[in-house]
């Protein structure tokens, strides 16, 4: 049995791993005014924010159409794949498991495909596409049910928490008012986010940048025992300065990672996160 794993590309998992587990993404698409642009492809990082910064609206993210993932299933299945996994955003955030469900159906690939629901977005989404690739290097003989079983489970016990630099999406996108996020910039506050049952949810404020980051270290400290821990940023110059902050109360291995498009779209450059799985 040749089982492939296949996600969508709000997971922002880094292309080098990807590669390394051979796992198969397939890009959701942004546009900004009448232009539309491919997720990872069409603009580098640097020019994305260039663009959103310039930009008096947010751009808006799209699901990949069902024939993209169609066309990876087809791909897939050419490739002698038996059985695939996908592991979608969270539900509650984009339509974009539905419709990787519509392409299966529009696939007409003869081998069974599963879907798993994340409940979480960007490296949330990631380190749950990452644990379900080390499964099934670990079992190769594992089935498609056991693997989206055990994949749901590493689901269910993912959290993230982030603190935005900025209110300034977040009023393009009309979830503040102008004033709201003129005097938290005034003031300095730094919005914490949590994702909680699959969607964004207020997870406080802090006053300066330093303790927002303070604040995210903590929760990695209390989490009791953790696993898989990860870093997402949003061109953060004190990337560094972070993760040496979360090495001193986390001994293992700290994946970094880009906030891609579709993700920071909503949440602003700036945007630091840290993401893991307890116990």
């Amino acid at each position: 049995m040749t089982l492939r794993i296949l996600t969508d590309s709000a997971c922002d998992l880094p292309e080098a791993l990807a590669r390394k587990h051979n796992i198969t993404i397939v890009p959701l698409t942004f546009s900004l005014g009448d232009q539309e642009f491919t997720d990872r492809s069409s603009l580098t990082t640097q020019e994305f924010w260039s663009k959103c910064a310039a930009s008096p609206v947010l751009p808006q993210t799209a699901a990949p159409a069902p024939g993209k993932f169609a066309e990876a299933y087809k791909k897939l299945a050419a490739q002698g794949a038996t059985g695939i996994l996908m592991i979608g955003l969270s539900r509650e955030l984009s339509a974009t498991i539905q419709s990787a469900e519509t392409g299966a159906k529009e696939s007409g690939v003869n081998i069974p495909i599963q879907f798993v629901d994340s409940r979480s977005a960007s490296m949330g989404e990631g380190i749950n596409v990452l644990a379900a690739a080390k499964i099934l290097a670990d079992n190769p003989s594992i089935t498609l049910d056991q693997l989206a079983a055990k994949t749901t489970e590493w689901c269910q016990r993912t959290r993230v928490f982030g603190a935005l630099d900025t209110l300034e999406n977040l009023k393009k996108g009309g979830r503040v008012s102008g004033a709201k996020a003129f005097f938290a910039s005034a003031l300095a506050i730094k919005p914490i986010i949590e994702v909680r049952d699959g969607k964004i949810a207020e997870g406080g404020k802090e006053r300066t940048r330093g303790k927002a980051l303070a604040f995210l270290v903590e929760k990695v400290k209390t989490a009791g025992e953790i696993s898989n821990l990860a870093v997402l940023h949003a061109q953060c110059d004190d990337l560094n300065l972070f993760v040496d902050q979360l090495k001193a109360v986390y001994p293992g291995e700290i994946i970094v990672g880009d906030i891609g498009s579709v993700i920071g779209s909503h949440t602003g450059i700036g945007t630091i996160a840290v993401t893991f799985h307890v116990k």
